[in-house]
């Protein structure tokens, strides 16, 4: 007996003593904290497997961070005034990403900056949604940790749109805290809210709306509650005419619904966020409604076990709310909108708000019963996934190398065009490899940063290092740009096999000829091309 109760008395002290190290700091940070603090490994574990991809090549391959990365470079050579014709500005959003890149470069080298600045962006937005799905459905969704990997590294990641990432992982730790959280965890998320509007303006827009929605929804109960949603609707639909008279847009997003072949097919059921996973070809599409249907199944089943437990039914209803307004507004807005003080119209956005319906509706399948099947299941399509994502990936990182040895043939400062198109039915930008390729030796003439002022950097006329015109950057980039005397000398890099894509020749280029006269075009730009020569 004496024993038993020192065994007792021991375990009493140990949870004493642990609750004496539980932080004195608000009710989520000390919950969040806990939670690490009981599973160190479990969290380090998945934390490393997670930045895998970004180490499993020797660049990281995703679109336009290519671009950025070069521009951080460009940046350096700035404040060295190595850059003629350049200077840098301090725009309030869409920055932190890039400076990050900037100083990490100047460090450890801008190849090793992109790998880690990568990985910083996929632990945020994964740990964000992570967080984010525990308080909407008050429980760790283990079972979704594939799902959630998968979505970490989707479309949005691919194209390589990194200060919107890291902005939405910052909004959705931020939406976590204010739902869950008490008022001291609140100056933790005004922080984050800080930094998720230096990051990008999206993830800020919504972790204001989203956290204001919550807030006001927790305090409200029954038909108050219907009359707040229809309210919120109403506010999306206001937005919508306030900027169509205002701005210039183009294409509302709910026209293309009513198209129903080719890839309109995907934006049908894609803007519930699976359309995530369509990436470098039309293989993706498959994989997409698999695992659409998979979430289906899971929910139905899910709540048909649940149906007589009022507490899923107290838990779902703000997820769901959220996710039908998110899936509204992406409906009610653009594919592109102009901003008078930007050059080029802010586009793809309909692509973009899809990781934040796809992460809302994980939220609203978290709230359901979670069973082994649903973990079994989100795996085998998560391998799959990042097996293919292995493949395409690696191919284009034997393209860039290509590309490095080509500009390696070249005197330093060399203007360089590109004319890379990804392969039939691929939703992601290829071409900015050769600007990451040109970090230290060339200048990428046909860069999009400069000319369309939304960056840090800008360029004044006549500069040697970047095109200041976004229509010349256009025709460079679609194969359309007549080459003037004082851009020599310059040179092209473009597929050269029409039967292998992934070939990549190198040309100097002449006064008075087309950049794309040789080589691959897209059908779509060979036609305009033939219609306007």
């Amino acid at each position: 007996m004496s024993d038993l109760n020192n065994n007792i008395a021991a375990s009493r002290i140990k949870q004493a003593e642990r609750a004496d190290r539980r932080p004195k700091t608000g009710l989520a940070v000390a919950h969040g904290l806990c939670f690490v603090r009981a599973r160190p490994w479990l969290v380090t574990g998945l934390s490393v497997a997670l930045v895998v991809p970004c180490f499993w090549h020797r660049q990281v391959e995703a679109g336009d961070f290519g671009s950025h990365a070069y521009n951080a470079w460009l940046a350096h050579l700035i404040r060295h005034g190595q850059a003629p014709g350049l200077y840098t500005v301090w725009p309030w959003t869409n920055v932190l990403v890039d400076v990050l890149l900037e100083r990490l470069g100047a460090v450890v080298g801008f190849a090793n900056a992109t790998k880690l600045t990568a990985a910083m962006c996929v632990l945020i937005f994964f740990w964000g949604a992570f967080a984010l799905i525990a308080a909407a459905t008050r429980q760790t969704p283990w079972s979704l940790v594939p799902a959630i990997a998968m979505i970490t590294y989707g479309w949005s990641f691919q194209m390589g749109f990194m200060n919107y990432c890291v902005s939405l992982g910052l909004a959705f730790f931020a939406v976590a805290l204010f739902w869950r959280g008490s008022l001291a965890d609140w100056v933790l998320g005004l922080l984050l809210t800080a930094l998720a509007l230096l990051a990008h303006a999206v993830g800020f827009a919504w972790l204001i709306g989203t956290a204001v929605y919550i807030l006001l929804r927790e305090r409200s109960h029954g038909w108050t509650r219907v009359v707040l949603f229809a309210g919120a609707l109403l506010a999306i639909i206001v937005v919508h005419i306030y900027v169509s008279h205002h701005l210039r847009t183009e294409s509302p997003i709910f026209r293309r619904f009513l198209h129903l072949s080719g890839v309109d097919q995907l934006v049908v059921y894609g803007y519930t966020g699976v359309d995530q996973l369509v990436l470098y070809g039309y293989r993706y599409n498959k994989l997409a409604k698999s695992a659409l249907l998979f979430a289906v199944l899971c929910y139905i089943i899910g709540t048909i076990r649940g149906l007589k437990k009022p507490e899923l039914w107290r838990t779902l209803g703000t997820p769901i709310e959220l996710w039908g307004m998110a899936l509204f507004a992406t409906a009610m807005l653009w594919e592109q909108i102009f901003f008078p003080q930007h050059a080029q119209s802010f586009g793809a956005i309909g692509e973009r708000l899809s990781s934040i319906t796809a992460v809302l509706g994980l939220c609203i399948l978290g709230c359901v019963r979670p069973s082994k099947v649903h973990f079994v299941g989100w795996l085998c399509i998560m391998i799959v996934f990042f097996s293919w994502m292995y493949q395409d990936t690696g191919v284009l990182n034997d393209m860039e190398e290509q590309a490095e040895m080509l500009v390696h043939q070249l005197p330093y400062g060399t203007r360089i065009v590109q004319t890379i198109f990804g392969p039939p039915g691929s939703r992601v930008a290829i071409a900015h490899m050769v600007d990451r390729a040109c970090i230290g030796l060339c200048f990428t003439y046909s860069n999009y940063e400069a000319p369309e002022r939304k960056f840090r950097i800008r360029a004044t006329p006549g500069n040697p290092i970047v095109t200041d015109s976004v229509d010349a950057k256009d025709a460079m980039e679609r194969g359309r740009y007549v080459v003037q005397p004082q851009d020599l000398p310059m040179a092209e890099i473009y597929q050269c096999d029409s039967g292998d894509l992934t070939r990549l020749c190198l040309r100097e280029l002449t006064a008075g000829e087309v950049n794309g006269r040789l080589g691959y075009l897209p059908p779509r730009l060979r036609r305009r091309a033939e219609q306007n020569p």
